[in-house]
This record gives structure tokens, C-alpha cells and sequence, in this order.
């Protein structure tokens, strides 16, 4: 099924629950329930010809052991590199176009021109790999982990830097609001801006409590109170229409830009992630959500 604006066809991330690891059964639910497609993570060939059995396409695939790439050891990184270049032309032969990754520094402490510089050269060939394949890397804006918040590409500024140093061929966005909203960047704005880049979106919001962000701030820990599953404590992350993203609005701008790549869910959210039904539930109410927007 796909969206009612912009006719973008509508999958999911496959997360690491129980029930979603025997991916025959997975694919069978999935086309049940009406998905076009699964981002898978990390693809083989047997995988993708277990999709296309079941009458889905495969969505995006993960980049591999990403950590490495910003190591401080030199050895480490050029190995990560290495991988990579030889999985993005595996997977672009099994029918890959969007690389997801983060650029997330594997050791803070170093500084952020530091880690910056070590983004910058080892995305280098891997980003050149992408364009040689008619791919592009498809960037997560999730801004880290507490308390460093170390992706060095989530934020208007060091995308728009990101791409000045690496693109634009092969270069390319997961779009999620979601982040975007709880950083307090207007997600809107953000994709008149880089629209272009979109190389794949992530159907996923989050809303904000805004009692608690006056007592706290956008980042501080409470003292008294606990804070939420996937999210702190001013804000979480929902299932698309139970957040504050405007996706009517973002998939008529991506519809005029002349996106033509994929939406998927990714199912975190306190309310429904946990138990087989509760997740299952989430994925079909988020796929009834978008396919109105």
C-alpha cells in the first residue's frame, strides 16, 4: 500500500524482536498486512529472494560495523572501510539504492573537528562506492546517546557541511522527523532545504511534553521523575499521528521534489513496542495512519 500523497510505497524497519527473526514468516505477515517492502538491516541474497517470493521489495540496508568507522585506531577504520565498499556493491547488485548509516563518533572525548575529519575520510570511499552504483548513503539524524550526543550529522548545519564535503553524488538523508522534533529543529523547514537529498524516510514521530520541558530543559535528567522508553524525559519518540510531525506536509514537499524512494516504519514507541501483538499492532495502526497523509 502507499501513501495517499505522493503514492510512496510504505514498509518497515525490521527491529530485532523474536517474531520478526524468521524472515519467511515475516514476509508473509508483512504482505498480509499489506507492506510493500522491509528494510532489513544487514541483506544477503537469500534474504532478498525470500522478499521477492513473497511479493516485497527490499527497502534500505545498513551500512556494517559503523563504529569502526571513526575509530582512533587507523588500522580499524580502514578495515571498516574496506567492508563497506565490498557490502555496498553486494547489496547494489541484490537491488540496494539507500545505505543507511549514522555518523556517530566512537570516542567523544576526541572533539568534534577530530572525529569530523575522521567522518569525512573514511565516508570518502564509500559515498564514491554508493554513486558508482546509483545509490546513495542514507544518513540517520538520531543525535546520539546520552549525555554526548555524538552524531556529527543530524543538525541543519553539519548536514549542510556534510554534504559541502562529500557530495553531492552519493551523498543522501534518512529523513526522519522524529529526531528533528525532539532536537527542536523545525522538521518542516529542514526538508524544504535538503529535500533533494531524501534518499529514503522513516515513518516515525515523537511529541514533547512541554510541562516537563520548562522544568527541565530539552536535555536535562529529572530527579524524581522517570523517564520514558524510547525517549527522556520532555519528550518520546510515537507512531506516526501520535507526535507533532506534519506529514501531509512532508509528503507533499517530497512528492514536488520528485522523491521516488520508499517510507518506512520504525516501530519505537513506548505504548506499543514489547510483545508480538503490541508491535504488530503499532506497524498496522502507523500504515493506516500514513496511507491517509
Amino acid at each position: 500500500m502507499a501513501t495517499r500523497t505522493g503514492n510512496f510505497p510504505i514498509g518497515f524497519r525490521r527491529p530485532g524482536g523474536e517474531w520478526q527473526r524468521d524472515i519467511a514468516k515475516l514476509a508473509a505477515w508483512a504482505k498480509s498486512a499489506g507492506f510493500d517492502h522491509i528494510d532489513l538491516g544487514r541483506a544477503s541474497a537469500a534474504d532478498v529472494n525470500t522478499l521477492t517470493a513473497a511479493g516485497l521489495s527490499l527497502g534500505s540496508v545498513d551500512l556494517v560495523d559503523t563504529g569502526a568507522l571513526l575509530s582512533p585506531d587507523e588500522g580499524r577504520r580502514k578495515n571498516a572501510v574496506e567492508a563497506n565498499v565490498a557490502y555496498v556493491k553486494e547489496t547494489a547488485a541484490l537491488g540496494a539504492k539507500a545505505f543507511f548509516t549514522c555518523v556517530v563518533a566512537s570516542d567523544a572525548s576526541k572533539g568534534w573537528k577530530a572525529n569530523y575529519k575522521l567522518a569525512v575520510e573514511s565516508f570518502g570511499p564509500i559515498v564514491q562506492a554508493c554513486a558508482d552504483t546509483g545509490g546513495a548513503i542514507a544518513i540517520e539524524g538520531w543525535p546520539g546517546g546520552y549525555p554526548f550526543y555524538s552524531n556529527l550529522c543530524c543538525t541543519p548545519e553539519t548536514v549542510r557541511a556534510f554534504i559541502r564535503d562529500l557530495g553531492p553524488k552519493g551523498v543522501g538523508l534518512n529523513y526522519d522527523p522524529s529526531h528533528l522534533i525532539r532536537l527542536g529543529v523545525d522538521h518542516v523547514r529542514f526538508l524544504r532545504e535538503f529535500a533533494p537529498y531524501v534518499h529514503h524516510v522513516h515513518g516515525k514521530d515523537a511529541e514533547t511534553d512541554k510541562e516537563w520541558l520548562y522544568e527541565l530543559g530539552y536535555h536535562y535528567h529529572s530527579i524524581e521523575k522517570p523517564g520514558h522508553g524510547f525517549g527522556e524525559w520532555t519528550w518520546r519518540y510515537t507512531v506516526p499521528g501520535h507526535g507533532e510531525a506534519r506529514w501531509s506536509e512532508i509528503f507533499r514537499i517530497l512528492k514536488e521534489s520528485g522523491y521516488a524512494g520508499k517510507v518506512s516504519i520504525e516501530l519505537e514507541d513506548e505504548q506499543f513496542n514489547g510483545s508480538t501483538e503490541g508491535e504488530q499492532a503499532g506497524l498496522a495502526h502507523s500504515l493506516n495512519f500514513l496511507q491517509g497523509a
